[in-house]
């Protein structure tokens, strides 16, 4: 691994001291693990993997291969969208950062508050669809040839012992997972590979081509019609789609990297747009091996297992087969969860350097260089967002809802801020121009529309077993951001602090209220101008 040069290491150093800030944490990232990261949380093995009951039951075989199509498509808009803002502004921070830069001064701070909170939701929520479907992989692959009987208890169980493994692992620093980031690559890319020649290879019989692109199966109704009769076929197949982009999430990591990352401006823009291009093309080929391997569609959906990846497994290989391929499987989503939580802790420690979380969070670890502190928080956080499903046979799908709903609201509003207000947009080396507003249109809608679908019922009868509690959560969040921004947070969250010119004139940033003071003392401006040179 090459070093850094001391020309591109000032060049970086220099940019985020324009942006405000100093060079805390340890910026020793290539292109290539930037890129690792967002492709380790993507892990189209993981989504697939832990939704492919929902998919088959919301929309059957044609809406899982067909929307995987329509979703990656859209998605790719996002991307360049973000990887656009990104180039101009590579921080930790991210969207809630963005917003702050892009927006007119007199709603900066609101739109940084704001989006802060729809991002951390997201983080936190994608962290607890990874780890909490890793948990029932574990439980479901146990029961194969055994008399072991998962609980929910049992199920949470394991999920959280998983987290704290999760936080020990992040809480020794960049260096670890540097190297588990290598690893990580290969299993995603070569062992997923091999994974699914060897399902296609050895599976006895082969579904036809009209089964995978067009075999509509509506599986919502628990006990009688599903929502193709109650509303419409269409009404499922918009819901179906929330395996692919549940999936197609979490590249947002290469922006929360940006300060950890060698020649950020370019590496992390690349590092979005090429996660998620070969994500599509990985998870496309996943996608049809396993559906072109079902044997009896019908079995496979009322699996004992229920999960259909492993009965697909076990008809194909056989009980020990399917064990060691899930634990392949199980493997690449341990590691999905691990650096999931990596981008969380890098999204709360800098909302929390710049005043959207208590400052007590805002330390980084002198020798591991790392901000540990997030990193427990954010293991806390998701476990509490798991706690429903003692009590809920939908909590996993909602929690995938949520973390969806969240991130991608995060990332439209940046890009939404700087479609309404493209003059104070200044572009960094990755321009899209002329493009550029066409491209941050359609993914602004796109967002909208499935930030509506995900919140509506995916079966039929709606009961407290049933409930989408999507709507909820999300409804929480916007009521607490912009709530408590109207209570008290306009009174003297500024957005993102300007720490390097505070330091510069000798301001203490670490007693409560200092920034606050200079700035009445008229040390600093009120408005917290932060320009992108």
């Amino acid at each position: 691994m090459e070093n850094q040069s001391p020309e591109m290491q000032t060049t970086d150093e220099h940019k985020l001291a324009e942006l405000g800030y100093r060079q805390d944490l340890k910026r020793d990232w290539s292109m290539l693990h930037n890129f690792g990261v967002s492709f380790s949380i993507i892990s189209v093995i993981t989504g697939l993997t832990t939704l492919f009951q929902y998919g088959l039951n919301t929309g059957g075989p044609g809406v899982m291969s067909v929307g995987w199509i329509i979703v990656c498509f859209f998605t790719m808009f996002v991307g360049l969208g973000m990887a656009e803002i990104v180039s101009a502004i590579p921080t930790s921070g991210g969207p809630y950062f963005w917003a702050a830069i892009l927006a007119p001064q007199h709603i900066s701070a609101f739109a940084s508050w704001v989006t802060g909170w729809f991002n951390l939701l997201g983080q936190v929520a994608v962290t607890t669809g990874i780890t909490f479907g890793l948990a029932n992989l574990i439980s479901t692959t146990a029961t194969v040839g055994t008399s072991y009987a998962p609980t929910a208890g049992r199920t949470l169980g394991i999920f959280a012992a998983l987290l704290w493994s999760h936080a020990v692992i992040n809480s020794f620093g960049v260096h670890l997972l540097r190297y588990l980031n290598n690893t990580s690559i290969i299993l995603h890319s070569v062992g997923i590979s091999c994974f699914c020649i060897a399902v296609l290879a050895k599976a006895p019989n082969h579904q036809s081509a009209k089964f995978v692109f067009a075999t509509f199966y509506d599986g919502t109704g628990a006990t009688g019609d599903g929502w193709s009769v109650r509303a419409s076929p269409a009404y499922v197949a918009a819901c179906g789609v929330l395996m692919s982009q549940y999936t197609i999430t979490g590249y947002d990591a290469s922006a929360h990297l940006s300060e950890e990352t060698r020649n950020a401006q370019w590496s992390a823009p690349l590092g979005v747009l090429i996660s998620i291009g070969v994500s599509a093309v990985f998870g496309f080929f996943v996608i049809l091996s396993l559906l072109f391997s079902i044997q009896d569609f019908d079995t496979t959906v009322a699996s004992d297992f229920e999960q259909p990846v492993v009965q697909i497994l076990i008809d194909v290989f056989g009980n020990a087969g399917a064990i060691a391929l899930m634990t392949l499987i199980m493997v690449c989503v341990y590691h999905c969860g691990l650096f999931s939580m990596t981008s969380n802790s890098r999204m709360m420690f800098g909302f929390a350097r710049d005043g959207g979380l208590p400052h007590f969070f805002d330390k980084v670890d002198e020798r591991f260089r790392a901000p540990i502190r997030t990193i427990w928080l954010g293991a806390f956080l998701s476990f509490l967002l798991a706690v429903p499903s003692l009590g809920s046979t939908v909590a996993f799908s909602a929690a995938t809802s949520i973390a969806t709903i969240g991130l991608y609201v995060s990332y439209g509003l940046p890009i939404l801020i700087g479609l309404i207000w493209p003059r104070n947009f200044n572009k960094g080396p990755f321009n899209l121009r002329f493009a550029s507003r066409v491209i941050a249109l359609v993914a602004v809608l796109w967002i909208a529309f499935i930030t509506i679908i995900f919140c509506l019922p995916t079966e039929n009868p709606v009961d407290s077993q049933t409930l989408n509690y999507t709507p909820v959560a999300v409804g929480i969040v916007t009521l607490w951001a912009v709530g408590s921004w109207f209570l008290w947070a306009r009174r003297w969250f500024t957005g993102p602090v300007r720490q390097i010119q505070a330091e510069r004139l000798g301001i203490d940033l670490e007693r409560p209220g200092a920034l606050e003071k200079a700035e009445a003392e008229g040390k600093l401006g009120n408005d917290v101008d932060i320009k992108i040179k």
